[in-house]
């Protein structure tokens, strides 16, 4: 809901829909049939496969794929079938993973391996086989022992418009949450586990879930994960991220399946999902990882036409797709289309200081400066000068641009490539 002054000289507000909104959120989501094929990515480069990763093996549902048998880096198989096709895959920022298609068989055959490792929850069990899981459970922070964490921040909300997925999960699977937290606290041995709910749902939650309840405003970005940090510690991480603080933040989708996995023995490989339409209707549904964004806006009649965009998340901080082929990913929360009569274009328009930027942005960075550094690629300097790992990737400053520069985009590239340059000093300096 975007709300503005009646002078209209005021910034734009926004607020995130609630679950006591919506009026069908104890419905069940529809039901995506299995598909013909499924398409997973392993998240890197394509050099060489395992002998057990080929075209024309068979594989089974919840099996860990790797693509050399010593690796860390894997996905798990949504489905039973016949592996048909083996690619690279130039994702986000250049990043090359590996795409494997599987053709799927009408029967699902249970792939054992995880049941016997789930006897006893550990590090090892939640990395090699929940990190690819649905709402995707980011392990690495935790077997960190260069910045270890005293702190798991559960987030709730949505930390986008429109999006009803965490809402959904969070209001109707309180047992599996409560059962992952556990299982979080016997692998991790961490006790201090928060979680962070809209303000006005304190009360459903509170007795409710096993950890602390940390409220958060509904007016966004206050769900967005750096903002619920820097009301609960007052700062932000630097160029090293959230662990260099001793805090890991994770979906509370994520907590879900690492709950459901290990009560029932078997991975979950459905992922709840919000389906929004051009007229901005929404639907919630659960279809199995790999599913293509295509199969999903069919069921509920959504039509693509030429120059439309489809966005993977939400309306201020979601990536555009190119294809309706495109698979969803155990971190898919929400696919929407546009229409091209509706989409704001980007320009190459210089800057001209009007200043919206700086006063819309809840991190005080002056962003009309650092956009400057950012253009010309000097991400150190920018982030040196003003204040770059402040931002909390919002957004704002992206919709309110007059000049329609993409601050979003450079923003977020920035730290990608900053990140990237500081692995690569680690990794020289070991």
């Amino acid at each position: 809901m975007r709300k503005r002054s009646f002078f209209g000289l005021t910034k734009p507000c926004f607020n995130y829909e609630l679950a006591t909104d919506v009026s069908d959120m104890s419905a069940q989501p529809v039901t995506i049939p299995t598909p013909e094929t499924v398409t997973l990515y392993i998240k890197k480069e394509l050099k060489q496969t395992s002998s057990s990763l080929k075209v024309g093996t068979p594989v089974k549902t919840g099996q860990r794929l790797v693509l050399s048998e010593d690796d860390d880096v894997s996905t798990i198989s949504s489905v039973t079938g016949t592996i048909c096709a083996i690619a690279p895959f130039l994702a986000d920022y250049g990043q090359k993973w590996t795409a494997i298609t599987i053709k799927t068989d009408p029967q699902d055959d249970i792939d054992e391996a995880f049941a016997e490792a789930a006897k006893a929850p550990s590090l090892e069990t939640l990395s090699n086989f929940l990190s690819a899981c649905p709402g995707e459970p980011d392990i690495g922070p935790l077997v960190d022992e260069r910045n270890p964490v005293h702190t798991i921040i559960i987030y709730g909300g949505n930390s986008d418009l429109l999006i009803d997925t965490s809402l959904y999960i969070l209001k109707t699977k309180v047992d599996t949450i409560n059962a992952g937290i556990e299982v979080l606290r016997k692998a991790t041995g961490i006790e201090e586990i928060v979680i962070a709910v809209p303000e006005e749902s304190v009360q459903n939650y509170s007795g409710h879930l096993d950890a602390k309840i940390q409220p958060f405003s509904s007016q966004y970005p206050y769900a967005q994960p750096l903002m619920i940090l820097q009301n609960l510690t007052g700062r932000l991480p630097d160029e090293r991220g959230t662990g260099s603080m001793g805090i890991h933040f994770i979906r509370a989708e994520a907590v879900a399946s690492i709950g459901q996995a290990f009560s029932e023995g078997i991975l979950p490989v459905q992922k709840t999902i919000t389906v929004i339409g051009k007229d901005g209707a929404k639907h919630l549904a659960r279809a199995r990882m790999g599913t293509s964004a295509g199969l999903l806006l069919s069921t509920f009649g959504i039509e693509v036409n030429d120059q439309d965009k489809i966005i993977f998340g939400g309306p201020m901080t979601g990536n555009a797709i190119y294809s309706e082929t495109l698979p969803i990913g155990p971190d898919t929360d929400a696919i929407m289309v546009q229409d091209k009569s509706v989409i704001p274009y980007y320009s190459d328009y210089p800057c001209i200081n009007c200043g919206d930027c700086v006063s819309i942005c809840p991190a005080n960075v002056p962003v009309n400066l650092l956009v400057r550094f950012l253009e010309a690629g000097q991400y150190t300097e920018g982030a040196d000068l003003y204040d770059l790992y402040s931002c909390i990737e919002c957004g704002l400053c992206s919709y309110v641009c007059v000049s329609r520069i993409p601050i979003f985009q450079h923003i977020k590239l920035a730290k990608y490539e900053l990140g990237r340059m500081l692995s690569a000093e680690e990794m020289n300096e070991q």
